[in-house]
């Protein structure tokens, strides 16, 4: 038997998302923005607002911003996360033996979300927080991810099929392990990531070291590719191979 949606638990949703990416922010622009009835943005509003989601910004007019009502929730999350826990202890080892900062980074419905972060020691570094979406064009995450992927699944997160250029670069990290992503995304750094895979074969996560590219040259792609990659077998159900 087919089970009916909640339109309106759906709305809600959506009006937390959006107060999430451009808060703070009024009621009309929200409405605007979701090209939905101002009436019923308002509701969902309050609903959020009596659940302890979102509050008033200082100020005038009214506007709306996140508690940290989320924060706290996804922490739980994240602290009773399986890979999250195994994983701690490999990604700290890779922090130490290559001396930049790690990340592991795992698929959302419409894109990557980083988990966890492990900080370098050095003074200049770079640190992408726990909950940064990661691009999916760009980026060493998705080119590490996406080669294991379905084409359905891939024409999903890219919005068309992967164009010729793209499926050579997949082929390119299939081959060797590992993809690269330099300056991209950030100018100035370089990240290098690798899979983690499930015994099927399918990408659950991935490994990712981030660095300014001064530090991380292409002489050390590979030297540092090859330590992610061992780091991503280590937690992987099989190994990152054809």
């Amino acid at each position: 038997m087919t089970v009916k949606r909640s339109r309106s638990a759906s709305r809600v949703l959506a009006v937390l998302e959006s107060i999430a990416r451009h808060q703070p922010i009024g009621v009309s622009t929200l409405a605007r923005e979701l090209a939905a009835d101002k009436s019923a943005v308002q509701r969902a509003i309050m609903t959020l607002a009596d659940s302890g989601w979102i509050h008033h910004a200082a100020g005038a007019p009214t506007r709306w911003q996140l508690t940290a009502r989320i924060l706290a929730v996804a922490h739980m999350g994240h602290s009773g996360n399986d890979l999250r826990q195994r994983a701690r202890g490999t990604l700290e080892a890779l922090r130490d033996e290559c001396g930049e900062t790690v990340l592991l980074t795992v698929q959302d419905m419409l894109g990557f979300v980083v988990i966890e972060a492990i900080e370098s020691r050095h003074m200049l570094r770079t640190v992408p927080h726990i909950g940064m979406a990661v691009p999916v064009r760009g980026s060493a995450t998705a080119r590490a991810m996406m080669p294991y992927m379905t084409e359905e699944r891939q024409t999903q997160l890219l919005g068309s099929r992967p164009e010729a250029a793209l499926l050579e670069e997949f082929a390119v990290t299939r081959t060797r392990g590992f993809s690269v992503s330099d300056g991209e995304v950030t100018t100035g750094a370089t990240t290098i990531a690798a899979p983690i895979l499930e015994v099927d074969g399918r990408p659950s996560a991935a490994i990712a070291v981030s660095a300014p590219s001064g530090r991380l040259t292409a002489s050390r792609h590979d030297t540092i590719g090859a330590m992610i990659s061992r780091a991503a077998r280590k937690l992987s159900g099989r190994p990152a191979s054809n």
